[in-house]
This record gives C-alpha cells, sequence and structure tokens, in this order.
C-alpha cells in the first residue's frame, strides 16, 4: 500500500528500525532510538541476478514526491540494463573532476604550493584579491573553457575602477596559475598570452623625496626640533640613516642590533627580497639607538606602538610626523629618504653596487646568489654610511658641505 504525506511526517521507530513500504522496491527507513527521527528513502532492486540497495535521500529534504520521482528514473535505468548504484557513483566521479578543474579550485592549489614561500601579510593579500575580484566571475568555470576575452573582462573590471596596478599584478598571477594547470594535465593552453597589452601601461611610480642639499639641511632641523613623541623623533632621525624601507624601520627588533659592534642584522624573513641584510651603522645611529635604548629596549621592539609594546609602531606614524613638521605628501614620504640617498650617494661617485645592496635592492631578483651577498661591499658601505651621517650632519648644520667623495 502506498504511504501518504502524512504518514511519512508521523512515522516513528521505537525499539528498532522502521520500515515503511510505497511499493516498487521504494521504502522508507526510520531509525530507532534517534531524538531526530532521522528518515531515509531507500530503493531495493535486484540487478545481475543480486539484492542491491540505493540511497534516493534523507527525508525531509527529499519529499515523498521527489523520493517516487527518483525510484522512476532508477527503474528507467533498470529497463536498459543499467545499475542505478553504479551510474551514480559515475555521477559523482564526473561532477567531482569538473570540480577539480575550475578555475577556482586551481587557483586556490597554486596559492597552497607558493604561500609557504611569501610573507603572511603579502600571501593574505593575493587571496583576498582573487576572492574579491576574479572568483565570482570566473572560479566555478572549467579551466580549460577560460578563453582571452573572458579572462580579459575579469581583469577589466578591475582596471575599469582604476586599480591598474592591481589589474595588471592579477593578471601576472593569473599567468602562473595558468602555467600550473598545463604542468598539471587540466589545460592545453594558456590564454593570457593573448592579453600582452591588453591593459593600459603601468606608469613607472617615484617615491617623492627631497635631493638639495639646503632643503634636506632644512628636513634635518625640522625633525630635530619635533615636538611630538620622544620614539617618534628618534624614528624619524635614524630614517635618514639606515636607507631601510618604512616597514623594515619601525618593525625594528632590539634582537637585531648590536651597538658594540654598530651593526643591525634583519633576518630575510622581515625584509621585502627575503635576504637577510646588514646595516653598518654610524655612529650617529649608534647614538640614537642608545639614547632610546633605556626607555624601550625591555620590549621586543626598538620603535613600539604608543598603545602597546607588544606591536610596533603604526605604518603611518613617520608619515604624520613629516607632515607635523610641514612636509605634504609630494614634498617628502617615509620612502622619499631612499630616493634622497640613492641619487646623491650615485652623484657623488659611490660605488653603485655597494649602494644597491645597502638598499637591499634585487635580493629576490638575483636568487640563490644573492643569499651569499649580502654581505657583498660590507667594508665600503661601512665607509659610505659613516660618511653619509657626516655628511647630513653638516647639511643640518648649514655648514660648507665638503662632496661625499672627499671621505672616500
Amino acid at each position: 500500500m502506498a504511504l501518504t504525506p502524512l504518514q511519512v511526517k508521523n512515522a516513528k521507530a521505537f525499539d528498532k528500525p522502521l520500515k515503511l513500504s510505497d511499493g516498487g522496491g521504494l521504502f522508507l527507513l526510520v531509525q530507532s532510538f534517534n531524538p531526530n527521527d532521522s528518515k531515509y528513502w531507500r530503493l531495493s532492486y535486484r540487478f545481475a541476478g543480486k539484492q542491491k540497495t540505493l540511497a534516493l535521500g534523507v527525508y525531509p529534504a527529499i519529499s515523498l514526491s521527489f523520493a517516487r520521482d527518483r525510484r522512476e528514473k532508477a527503474r528507467k535505468l533498470l529497463a536498459y540494463s543499467a545499475d542505478p548504484s553504479v551510474t551514480k557513483k559515475a555521477k559523482k566521479i564526473a561532477v567531482r573532476a569538473l570540480a577539480d578543474n575550475s578555475f577556482e579550485i586551481i587557483a586556490r592549489e597554486w596559492f597552497m604550493s607558493r604561500s609557504p614561500n611569501w610573507k603572511k601579510d603579502h600571501s593574505s593579500k593575493i587571496i583576498a584579491q582573487f576572492e574579491k575580484d576574479i572568483f565570482p566571475w570566473l572560479g566555478a568555470r572549467l579551466v580549460e573553457k577560460i578563453i582571452s576575452p573572458v579572462l580579459l573582462a575579469a581583469i577589466k573590471r578591475i582596471e575599469n575602477r582604476g586599480a591598474l596596478e592591481t589589474a595588471h599584478r592579477i593578471l601576472s598571477y593569473c599567468e602562473q596559475i595558468f602555467c600550473y594547470a598545463i604542468a598539471t594535465g587540466r589545460a592545453l593552453r594558456d590564454p593570457t598570452t593573448g592579453l600582452r597589452g591588453a591593459l593600459s601601461p603601468m606608469k613607472e611610480k617615484h617615491h617623492v623625496s627631497i635631493t638639495a642639499p639646503k632643503l634636506i639641511g632644512k628636513l634635518l632641523r625640522n625633525i630635530e626640533g619635533y615636538q611630538g613623541a620622544f620614539i617618534t623623533r628618534c624614528a624619524l632621525q635614524l630614517a635618514s640613516l639606515v636607507f631601510l624601507r618604512p616597514g623594515e624601520l619601525r618593525k625594528a627588533e632590539w634582537a637585531e642590533i648590536d651597538l658594540d659592534k654598530a651593526e643591525w642584522r634583519i633576518s630575510a624573513a622581515r625584509m621585502k627580497m627575503d635576504v637577510m641584510h646588514i646595516v653598518p651603522l654610524a655612529s650617529q645611529s649608534v647614538a640614537i639607538l642608545r639614547e632610546i635604548q633605556p626607555l624601550t629596549s625591555t620590549g621586543k621592539y626598538v620603535f613600539p606602538s604608543a598603545r602597546t609594546t607588544i606591536r610596533p609602531m603604526s605604518k603611518n606614524a613617520v608619515l604624520g610626523a613629516l607632515r607635523r613638521v610641514g612636509y605634504i605628501t609630494d614634498e617628502m614620504n617615509g620612502h622619499g629618504y631612499r630616493g634622497m640617498v640613492s641619487i646623491l650617494l650615485n652623484e657623488q661617485g659611490w660605488n653603485r653596487d655597494a649602494i644597491e645592496r645597502q638598499l637591499a635592492h634585487g635580493g629576490r631578483r638575483d636568487g640563490v646568489r644573492a643569499v651569499y651577498n649580502y654581505t657583498a661591499y660590507l667594508l665600503e658601505r661601512r665607509k659610505m654610511m659613516q660618511a653619509w651621517a657626516d655628511y647630513l650632519d653638516k647639511l643640518r648644520a648649514d655648514a660648507d658641505v665638503v662632496p661625499l667623495s672627499a671621505y672616500k
């Protein structure tokens, strides 16, 4: 006798599982001693002389009428000498294979294989960009079905909102993902090859900096007269002496610095180029660090946050301080010290390779060679750092400036 929707809804099992037949091999299995009264649709059938059972779903997600529809589809397969259980398993495999070949799955595989070699904030930024800008449009597509115009449309959305640098960066990552898909046998071609020149060209960015000696002297005097936090003033003063990026400076740790040796060794994990970096400390740099040492050396960071000693100062602290002493964005920023150093030291004839090494340029590009070259030109770099500090002292004092080459 066929079941009714009310019978299915009210069915309960007590001391043993309950089976309620609907005919044609379809039955409802109600498990005993289950507080949720779990109910499972099953189909009993024979194939090739063997008795078999096919799972059709769980009530109430699968209603009585839906279960009957699945029963009829299974019976049609039997009529064509096909085993419904085998067919169901084959469909699952096919669906899984399609999912494994989707752009998002392959992109996440690529990301997981690369991210252990990246800094955490860098890897987090990359995956967030894909989740925001690419996966909603391309994530579910089969990677082999993505053609150049489809990929370009997704990238153009990023460019059209004004994020040109992000658009170029994501296109570059997409090229790596398609190469990974080809290498793992899930794609035959790379659609990014047809997109060269499709995006607006990147304009080369230069960080603003002050390079006129008289203006540098004025900057240094303004910093010396800074009335804000003492820790921030020390960071401002040191920034002009150590050639570091703002993030590398503000996260300075006392464990990295040996004042007796006048040397600061920064681990590869903290450097943009992933190569250990040595900063020879001029006597003026050592003096600044010794001045701040009693205040912050009980903690991890040389320049801790104003709110807590367990974090470094905020990334905008130096920039904000520059604004407070009168320098707007178009005149000077935290990166501007590096531009100042590079231009003036090259103009004064110092070894270009020594300058580049002290600016920590080219580490990742040089590969293994760079790992062993962090000590390159170290003796000359020590002379150069001290000469630079002495040069700044003269500029600060507004004295007659002796060219840096005179120190060589």
